[in-house]
């Protein structure tokens, strides 16, 4: 199984040393992935905003890959405020609804605190 990176040119990967995704045969790995708009390096002040933002970001990643929204069998949410994780409901329920991916969400400190949510997800490509 040949293995392959894919990065979204943000300035991280490069500073850190690491992959937007890795791919693996017929699974995506991808890293947390956060409300930035990658080719500005911005970012918007409401949770709500960066979850749509986060959910653009998932999906360059995965037509990149050659992965689908429902090709994705796992999500992580991080967020460093649990009281805001109830205002990305609806956001996330508009994009995972169908999916209905395992899910967990985590409290954590984030790199940079303008950051509200970080979301990590696994895929399956079903050959």
């Amino acid at each position: 199984m040949k293995r392959r990176s894919i990065s979204s040119g943000s300035i991280f990967e490069e500073e850190v040393g690491y992959s937007r995704a890795v791919v693996q045969g017929d699974w995506l790995f991808m890293a947390g992935t956060t409300g930035f708009d990658y080719e500005k390096m911005t970012i918007l002040d409401s949770v709500e905003e960066q979850t749509k933002q986060t959910l653009i970001n998932i999906d360059k990643t995965l037509l990149e890959a050659g992965f689908n929204r429902m090709d994705i069998v796992k999500v992580m949410y991080i967020l460093p405020n649990t009281s805001e994780f109830k205002l990305c409901w609806s956001i996330l329920k508009e994009y995972f609804g169908e999916v209905r991916p395992a899910a967990t969400m985590i409290s954590a400190g984030l790199y940079d605190p303008r950051m509200k949510i970080e979301i990590e997800v696994t895929a399956f490509k079903n050959p």
